[in-house]
């Protein structure tokens, strides 16, 4: 594992699943909650003729409960699932649902996201201090981890590191992933790392940028204000009748949003900060100019 300037890359050997039983659970979980409202039945009425508790059922509807065969064949009985296919494919989710996804291992804080992100199919990304986690190189996301409180032991930031290099196959490897990222100026002048790393984290995003699942735009300084100053947060999407969810980081925890209403207002401010961003060919002259700032640095 190299602590030069360059981009670390997990071995051949370890291919990340293409099914990720995170986003299986939330799959079953709303079809259950689709089929239980159908039958117009609250979470209450349908533990209580099940015999279980209300927070299990919640926990299976909200894909962080794991759902038994048992559970599934009671359900379908419940609300009236006759059609086998339906069933099989019930149970079919729930079995994908058990199993362990590649970063479990890790003993990741933030799994349950890496899980999302593993099988969703678009994620928008708008980050206004540092690189978003998809687009940055192993020695900028080694130094961010660096000073993280309290600190790390050597070993886990190489674990930490491997996980976010590991996560960018998305980006050029079946089933690619489309990402659009918003990035304010403040992110590429803050130096994370210095100089050196500074100017190869800022050509590998034009580089980058030249993937057709990726866009970014650039937030100026120039832009003024605008309605995500206080935030940062991920919408990420999903296929078939997965719903979207935001997910927004914090210095003491996570929280993931997946209201109807409340995702719909972060595609509206996504929208506005990519209305007042540069566009993708801008945006991209200005990060070279960057990066050629870092560069006289270094030759300075």
């Amino acid at each position: 594992m190299s602590n030069s300037v360059g981009f670390l890359w997990k071995d051949a050997t370890f291919v990340p699943e293409v099914r990720s039983p995170t986003v299986r659970r939330r799959e079953l979980g709303a079809l259950l909650r689709k089929l239980r409202t159908e039958q117009g039945l609250t979470v209450e009425q349908a533990a209580e003729r099940l015999m279980v508790s209300m927070s299990k059922l919640s926990r299976m509807e909200t894909g962080h409960g794991i759902a038994t065969p048992r559970d599934i064949r009671d359900l379908c009985d419940l609300y009236d699932v006759t059609d086998q296919a339906e069933r099989e494919h019930m149970m079919q989710l729930a079995r994908e649902g058990k199993q362990t996804g590649w970063w479990q291992g890790y003993d990741l804080p933030y799994g349950t996201y890496v899980g999302l992100e593993a099988d969703a199919v678009a994620t928008k990304y708008y980050q206004s201090t540092i690189i978003p986690g998809l687009l940055q190189t192993a020695d900028y996301a080694r130094a961010i981890h660096e000073v993280v409180v309290p600190r790390l032991a050597p070993t886990r930031i190489d674990e930490l590191v491997e996980v976010r290099m590991t996560r960018q196959r998305r980006l050029t490897e079946d089933p690619l992933l489309n990402v659009w990222a918003v990035i304010d100026e403040a992110a590429l002048r803050r130096v994370v790392g210095g100089s050196l790393v500074m100017r190869a984290q800022l050509d590998w995003l034009v580089k980058m940028a030249r993937r057709p699942n990726v866009t970014m735009q650039v937030i100026s300084y120039a832009a003024g204000a605008h309605p995500a100053m206080d935030s940062t947060f991920r919408i990420l999407e999903f296929g078939g009748s997965v719903p979207a969810v935001v997910y927004v980081e914090g210095l003491v925890g996570w929280i993931y949003v997946d209201r109807l209403g409340d995702i719909h207002r972060y595609q509206e401010v996504f929208q506005s900060l990519c209305s007042i961003s540069l566009s993708p060919q801008d945006s991209i002259r200005l990060i070279k100019k960057i990066s050629a700032e870092y560069e006289d640095a270094l030759i300075s």
